[in-house]
């Protein structure tokens, strides 16, 4: 497996936002993607819907025949209001997406990968799995255990040459974010953000797209903020 040309790598939520980025990266350095997303996209992408346990068990009977090389878990929702405002079905429903389907696609995907003696898998985290937002607490939850799945998985799979690592973006200019805030809201998220900036989706998918190749030989286990300098002050 010397050659990035010859890996594989599936995208989870890699139709849109950030995961396009990453799936557009990996492309760009060789890598041969599928994105993973609620529908098929293109020839290059298929649908399962990962908040249905169904359509989770045969994503993850996809992944185990398909041997991937790289797994990117980036798919994910959240559900804003505080606590007592929740249910618990959309408490559930969180975890489903954010931590119980990265973990099966995990375990779907490892035994490949160690029998090859080589893979990288970076589950897409959230500054959120680093600190605490009000009003955000089931995702806030979801991506802490995320970035537990990563530290617990990479002790297990490290001495097979499976490096697992958590990137923790903080605030990124996609799409979704300017469809939902309002310029002044910006604004404001701007001024939150030392760098005086949001971050992109390309600078988020460059450093996975190291932390997914050969050149990370010795990283794993971590959950990396990507944000600014957010989660530091």
């Amino acid at each position: 497996m010397d050659k990035i040309s010859r890996r594989k790598a599936l995208v989870t939520g890699g139709t849109r936002g950030i995961g396009s980025a990453i799936a557009e990266r990996l492309e760009a350095d060789g890598v041969e993607v599928v994105r993973l997303g609620r529908a098929s996209h293109g020839t290059s992408a298929v649908g399962f819907d990962l908040s249905k346990e169904q359509e989770l068990s045969s994503a993850c009977e996809y992944v185990r025949e398909g041997r991937f090389d790289i797994l990117i878990n980036n798919a994910g929702i959240t559900a804003v209001g505080a606590i007592e405002e929740l249910s618990s079905d959309q408490m559930r429903l969180v975890q489903q997406v954010n931590a119980i389907a990265p973990f099966e696609l995990c375990r779907a995907a490892t035994p490949a990968m160690v029998e090859r003696r080589w893979g990288r898998i970076v589950n897409i985290s959230s500054v959120f799995g680093l600190v605490g937002r009000d009003n955000r607490t089931p995702y806030v939850m979801s991506k802490f255990s995320l970035n537990g799945l990563t530290a617990g998985l990479a002790a297990e799979v490290a001495r097979f040459g499976v490096l697992v690592n958590s990137v923790c973006p903080g605030f990124i200019d996609t799409e979704l974010t300017r469809s939902v805030l309002s310029p002044a809201e910006m604004e404001q998220l701007v001024a939150r953000v030392p760098a005086r900036r949001l971050g992109t989706p390309v600078e988020v998918a460059a450093f996975v797209a190291w932390l997914a190749g050969p050149q990370n030989s010795f990283i794993s286990g971590q959950s990396i903020a990507i944000d600014g300098g957010f989660s530091s002050v």
